[in-house]
């Protein structure tokens, strides 16, 4: 399967650009309701990922401010614990759940390395979900139509217009 089939667009993703500052992604962060989001250079490219957790380190380790001077403070001075591994475009499912199973979104990248997107740990788990919903359906479905296929048959059986 083609991993594209759950990507979401860059178009649709909350993003954090390199020349924003605190202040500003943690009013993004807030408006969106997102705990972690992308950081993108102005070319386009992923840098890294920036989380709640990042920010709050780095206002008790880095700084003492208050939200006047978090407007000063470029987002890219903020360090970060951890980075969510991004995957290519190509990138097989096995790679992908790889990388989904430690983290919420992986970051998509076409093969010059620019930023289109991310795939979604939830939407990875619904898509199963909804395909395992499916089988037992199915499942449940031949197992009824077996049940009525052996009571006509007993019944046929019964009224002597079968012959064994």
């Amino acid at each position: 399967m083609n991993i594209l089939f759950f990507l979401t667009p860059k178009s649709e993703v909350a993003c954090i650009s390199e020349d924003d500052t605190l202040r500003q992604a943690l009013e993004k962060m807030e408006h969106h309701k997102y705990s972690a989001v992308p950081i993108i250079s102005k070319k386009g490219r992923y840098i890294g990922t920036l989380t709640e957790g990042d920010l709050l380190w780095g206002i008790k380790n880095q700084f003492d401010l208050n939200l006047r001077e978090a407007e000063k403070i470029p987002i890219t001075s903020i360090r970060r614990r951890c980075d969510n591994l991004p995957v290519k475009a190509d990138a097989d499912m096995e790679d992908l759940l790889d990388k989904a199973l430690n983290q919420n979104f992986v970051p998509v990248l076409d093969d010059q390395r620019y930023f289109i997107g991310i795939i979604t740990r939830k939407d990875i788990i619904k898509y199963f979900h909804q395909k395992n919903r499916a089988a037992r359906q199915r499942e449940a479905e031949r197992e009824e139509t077996h049940k009525l296929e052996v009571l006509s048959q007993a019944v046929r059986l019964g009224n002597g217009t079968d012959s064994l």
